[in-house]
C-alpha cells in the first residue's frame, strides 16, 4: 500500500478517488465505519479508495507541550488502513502552512487540487480549515457546487459514542479490556528493542526494553502482554511500564519479559500488546522481595493470558 504526501499533488493513478478524511488515531470502531464507507463507495464506482490522516496531529502544532497522546504510529495506521481495503494512505502534514489554510482553500486547493478526489466521507463532527471554519455542512454545500460528493457517517456507539478520548481514559485507568473492545484489538506499542541496564537479566527476568516515544502513557504498572515479532511469532509475557522505582535514577521504559524465550531481540522492531493490568508500580524492601513479586506477576500474567 502506497503512502502519499497530501501536501502536494498526488500521482495521477490515485486521482478521482473517494477519500475518508479524519485523524483516525487509534482507528477504532467509529473510524472503521468511516473508512469502510469510503472504501465501499470507491469500490462501487471503480475509483481509488484513499484514507487521509494528519501527522503530526493538529494538537501537536497548537499545543506543542501537550503530553504524549498518540494511540498509533503512522506505520501502524498504514497497515490498519491496508487491512481495511484502502488503496493508499494520504498523509497531511499539519504545520503552519495547513493551519493557516481557510476552509474554502482546504476544499479547493487540498481536496480537489492536491488529492483530486471526487468524494469525501468523514465523521459528523469533523472540522477543518483555519479556526475550524469548516464542517460537514460547509463541505456538502461547497462540494455540491464544485462536483465533490460529501457523506457524513454517524458515530458508532456501545451505549456511548466510541471515541479516542474514551480509549485514552480507559488506558490511563489501566482498563485494557475496555480499550481493546473500543479499538477492536489490544492497544499496542511498537518500538525498537534497545539496550538497557540489564537489571531484569540480573534478576532472572530479562526484558526487551522499548521507548514509549509519542504514545499515550497507560497507567504505570505491571501488565499481562503479548509481543509480536518481525517474523510473525507471538510471545506471551509480563511487562513493567513506568519509571522503575526500585532503581536509580528513575527512567521511563516499557519492559516486557517474554516467557520461555531467550533469543536476542536488540535492534528489532516489536509490538507489545497490553491485555490486562495486574498491579501498580511499587518499591520493595530489597531485590529479593522484588524477585518474589516478579515471579508472582509472571504467574498471574500466564493465568490471564491462558
Amino acid at each position: 500500500m502506497e503512502r502519499l504526501d497530501g501536501n502536494r499533488p498526488i500521482p495521477k493513478a490515485y486521482r478521482g478517488g473517494i477519500v475518508a478524511l479524519g485523524n483516525f488515531d487509534g482507528f477504532h470502531a467509529g473510524h472503521q465505519a468511516v473508512v469502510g464507507r469510503a472504501i465501499a463507495l470507491a469500490k462501487a464506482k471503480g475509483v481509488p479508495a484513499l484514507v487521509a490522516t494528519f501527522d503530526p496531529h493538529p494538537v501537536r502544532h497548537f499545543k506543542p507541550d501537550a503530553a504524549p497522546f498518540r494511540l498509533t504510529t503512522l506505520d501502524q495506521r498504514q497497515r490498519l488502513f491496508e487491512g481495511a481495503g484502502a488503496d493508499a494512505m494520504v498523509v497531511l502534514s499539519f504545520g503552519a502552512e495547513l493551519a493557516s489554510v481557510s476552509a474554502e482553500g482546504f476544499i479547493t486547493d487540498w481536496l480537489i487540487g492536491h488529492l483530486g478526489v471526487t468524494g469525501v466521507v468523514t465523521g459528523e463532527d469533523f472540522t477543518f480549515g483555519k479556526a475550524r471554519g469548516g464542517n460537514v455542512a460547509v463541505l456538502a454545500e461547497r462540494g455540491a457546487v464544485l462536483g465533490l460528493s460529501c457523506e457524513a457517517v454517524s458515530p458508532v456507539t456501545d451505549g456511548e459514542v466510541i471515541s479516542s478520548s474514551r480509549i485514552r481514559e480507559a488506558l490511563q485507568s489501566g482498563d485494557c479490556e475496555t480499550a481493546a473492545k473500543l479499538l477492536t484489538r489490544p492497544f499496542a506499542v511498537e518500538g525498537i528493542v534497545q539496550h538497557g541496564d540489564k537489571n531484569g537479566r540480573k534478576l532472572g527476568f530479562p526484558t526487551a526494553n522499548v521507548d514509549m516515544a509519542d504514545y499515550l502513557r497507560p497507567r504505570y504498572g505491571i501488565y499481562a502482554v503479548k509481543g509480536r515479532l518481525p517474523d510473525g511469532r507471538v510471545l506471551k509475557g509480563a511487562a513493567n511500564l513506568g519509571i522503575r522505582p526500585q532503581f536509580d535514577p528513575p527512567k521511563e521504559l516499557l519492559e516486557p519479559h517474554f516467557f520461555d524465550f531467550a533469543e536476542d531481540l536488540y535492534g528489532q522492531m516489536i509490538a507489545v500488546e497490553f491485555h490486562h493490568f495486574i498491579r501498580p508500580e511499587a518499591k520493595f524492601d530489597g531485590l529479593d522481595a522484588l524477585m518474589v513479586q516478579m515471579a508472582k506477576d509472571c504467574d498471574k500474567a500466564r493465568e490471564l493470558l491462558a
